[in-house]
């Protein structure tokens, strides 16, 4: 390292190569910020400082302007300032920017540096912070995100959490920070229309929530007192009819979270007797649909040769596709392979091993499609979607088996058809059948 008497002012020629250069050292440093810390044992305490300079601080932050030049109520009168508010590695990196326009920001440290940003009226930085949280919101943690979007009204960041929350609910209300919001929080995650969650998953997670605030509070846990900390907004909020009779009967019911007469009304929904309205939303959620491709990026298509776009085949082929998920979905569609501009008669499709309004069902369907060319997918081509006139659902673990007879001019079959377990949004799927004109499948957690 250059030392006094190197003449080190001469080998940097800009003023920032010269602030940068002494920053966090004791070179010309005029004030020092003391932080005591626990030693990882507990037993004993260790000092941290950090060398600064007045002058830097004071014309970069209006703040240390008034705390370091003795200007109002802020002044501060030593030339050893303890900060209880922070840590040492975010006010380092608050230095950092203040000294090179710098700053290492991480998921651990990125909500300190963006409070300190504020706190000493550091605007570039604190959009610094908030673009890098923009960037890394992710399903794990976006509620403390949240909190601090709200707390310090960034209502961008607020708005890119609720976005980023539509698709990763999943994962949201599976993590640890979900069980650690405040009630008017999870209350505005059940009541969200887009959230692509399977809603007994999302009962669970409420569950849990409910489980540990009734701990928090040293109450005695039992159905009644969950449902007094849920309150009537949340549990009215989730909607039961989406449910499978199974995972109704194993899970929701084991809460003891619902009213006898509740109990009822749903047991006579599932059994297609009930003459009133179920007491729950039976509506489903709304949202952007998913598509998880049958076959691997960029293959090689087969062709087979094609027949006159204005003639169908004599008879319409059989294709048939199943598959199983890890995580229950709702099933829209088909994406099929197609030729551009040629007209499909999807005379039936046969859905097997789903569920209709909770319902048990063999699904039929026939309508003309018209294939268009896609060009703004991974898996580029010439497609028609086939989309069911409503949502399928279909519970984790179950197979489902899907028939279409199809006439129409031949499409390419391709090559590489996924045959192994596929991931796609959080989602594990397993392909089996011939499915060779079946592109995708269109789904969404919640509809």
């Amino acid at each position: 390292m250059a030392g006094v008497n190197d003449n080190w002012q001469t080998k940097l020629p800009s003023i920032e190569e010269r602030t940068r250069f002494i920053f966090n050292k004791e070179l010309m440093s005029d004030v020092k910020f003391v932080f005591t810390e626990a030693t990882d044992d507990g037993s004993k305490k260790a000092k941290l400082v950090i060398p600064a300079h007045k002058f830097v601080l004071a014309i970069s932050s209006p703040v240390f302007y008034a705390m370091l030049y003795h200007y109002g109520p802020m002044a501060e009168t030593g030339d050893s300032i303890e900060l209880s508010d922070c840590d040492y590695e975010s006010l380092l990196e608050l230095f950092r920017h203040l000294y090179g326009d710098e700053a290492n920001l991480s998921e651990s440290n990125v909500m300190q540096v963006y409070y300190l940003a504020v706190k000493y009226m550091v605007p570039s930085l604190a959009a610094k912070c908030t673009d890098y949280m923009h960037e890394t919101v992710d399903g794990s943690n976006i509620f403390s995100i949240l909190l601090h979007a709200q707390k310090f009204k960034e209502k961008q960041l607020e708005d890119r959490c609720w976005e980023v929350l539509a698709t990763k609910a999943s994962v949201a209300v599976n993590s640890h920070e979900f069980i650690t919001l405040d009630r008017p929080v999870v209350e505005s995650v059940v009541k969200k229309e887009k959230l692509f969650v399977g809603e007994v998953e999302l009962f669970q997670a409420v569950d849990s929530w409910a489980t540990k605030e009734i701990e928090r509070k040293g109450l005695t846990l039992n159905g009644n007192i969950k449902r007094q900390v849920l309150g009537e907004e949340i549990v009215k909020a989730i909607r039961f009819p989406l449910m499978s009779q199974k995972e109704f009967a194993s899970i929701v019911l084991d809460s003891n979270i619902l009213t006898l007469k509740e109990v009822v009304d749903m047991m006579k929904y599932y059994s297609e007797v009930l003459t009133t309205r179920p007491p729950f939303p039976q509506v489903p959620r709304s949202g952007p649909f998913l598509r998880c491709f049958t076959f691997y990026p960029n293959s090689v298509p087969i062709n087979l040769g094609w027949q006159s776009p204005d003639v169908f085949s004599s008879s319409p082929r059989n294709n048939t596709i199943s598959f199983e998920a890890n995580k229950s979905i709702f099933l829209h569609g088909l994406q099929i392979f197609g030729k551009e501009g040629s007209t499909y008669d999807v005379s039936e499709v046969r859905i097997a091993g789903g569920y209709f309004n909770g319902v048990p069902s063999l699904f039929k369907q026939s309508e003309i499609f018209v294939s268009k060319t896609y060009k703004d997918r991974e898996n580029s081509g010439d497609y028609f979607d086939v989309l069911f006139s409503q949502p399928v659902y279909v519970e984790n673990g179950k197979r489902c088996h899907i028939v279409s007879h199809i006439t129409g001019p031949l499409a390419p079959k391709y090559y590489s058809s996924v045959s192994t377990p596929v991931e796609f949004a959080d989602v594990t799927f397993t392909f089996g059948g011939n499915k060779d004109e079946v592109a995708a499948l269109i789904f969404s957690f919640q509809t």
